[in-house]
Order: C-alpha cells, then sequence, then structure tokens
C-alpha cells in the first residue's frame, strides 16, 4: 500500500513480500556499523522481523516503519517511519538506505514526506530520534529535519544522543 509519494520516492507499507529487500538492508555495512546486527541470517528471519516488527506495529498502532522505493527503478532502497520502543516516551523516529543510494538526499526526501505526512494527518504531535556521535550522516539529517538535540543516553553500553520535534 503506498502512503506518500515525492519527486524521487514511493513510501510504502511493508509487507511478507519484501523480505528479500529487509535480508539486504538488514546485512548491509552500514546497517551493521550505525543500526547493528539483528541476527536477520535468511529470508524467514526477514518475514519474522517484518511480521514481529513492521507489521504488527501498523495493526498496534496505525503508523510503523516504511519502506522507501525509488520511483524510476521501482526498487525499495531503504526503510523510514516510526518504532514503538519501551524504553522511550515518544515514538522514535528512523531511517536506513541501502549503501548506494546514501548521499543523495534520499534519506531527506522520504524523511521529510513521512514527518510531513504525520503531521498533515495528526497521528503524532512530537517524534524523538537517536544516533551515536560518529554516525555524522544521521546527525546531519536529524539537524535538518529541524531535530533538536535532548540529552545524551545509555543504551546496552553504548552513548546515544536523544533528539526530539513537534510536528
Amino acid at each position: 500500500m503506498k502512503i506518500i509519494e515525492t519527486e524521487r520516492v514511493s513510501i510504502h507499507a511493508l509487507t511478507l513480500k519484501e523480505d528479500a529487500f529487509i535480508f539486504r538492508l538488514m546485512n548491509s555495512s552500514t546497517w551493521l556499523k550505525y543500526i547493528g546486527d539483528r541476527n536477520i541470517r535468511t529470508k524467514e528471519d526477514a518475514r519474522n522481523y517484518l511480521q514481529n516488527g513492521p507489521i504488527k506495529s501498523y495493526e498496534a498502532y496505525g503508523v510503523g516503519m516504511y519502506g522507501v522505493k525509488l520511483k524510476e527503478a521501482q526498487e525499495f532502497i531503504g526503510i523510514c517511519g516510526l518504532v514503538k520502543r519501551d524504553f522511550l516516551d515518544n515514538f522514535d523516529f528512523g531511517y536506513a538506505l541501502l549503501p548506494e543510494y546514501a548521499g543523495k538526499g534520499l534519506a531527506f526526501e522520504a524523511s521529510k514526506a513521512v514527518l510531513d505526512y504525520l503531521a498533515a494527518n495528526r497521528i503524532i504531535n512530537r517524534v524523538v530520534a537517536f544516533t551515536t556521535e560518529n554516525n555524522g550522516r544521521s546527525l546531519k539529517l536529524l539537524e535538518k529535519l529541524e531535530f533538536q538535540f535532548e540529552h545524551p543516553f545509555d543504551l546496552h553500553g553504548e552513548e546515544c544522543l536523544l533528539f526530539g520535534r513537534s510536528l
């Protein structure tokens, strides 16, 4: 189901059919470096992630992590959207692209479209996001998306930086 369209990308609810894409994304070098190993070793693992992550979130909250598709090629290149985390008071806004699509403004384009959609439809009124100090691209993107630094926090022994913004 397509929910948003921009000049170069379309944003879709993820389904179990995206298992090969999720497998590829979650085993990419940038995912492993900045997000971490989620033990997605097979397409079955990817389907379990989709069922218990994004699909479950759509059912429970009406929102979740969405697939980002490059319109020109009609192929998924990343994800962008919301995750409900037990340790955060607000939804966590996140994004990840396959490495070959980084640095082209696509993460900004998709992220801005999702945030604008959430605000225009009054789905939620505030989001947070976090990253680490060594993830320069993510820090720049959060700044460009008008997130404000709130405070550092420890996540499993790693210092993270929490940002927030109203919608």
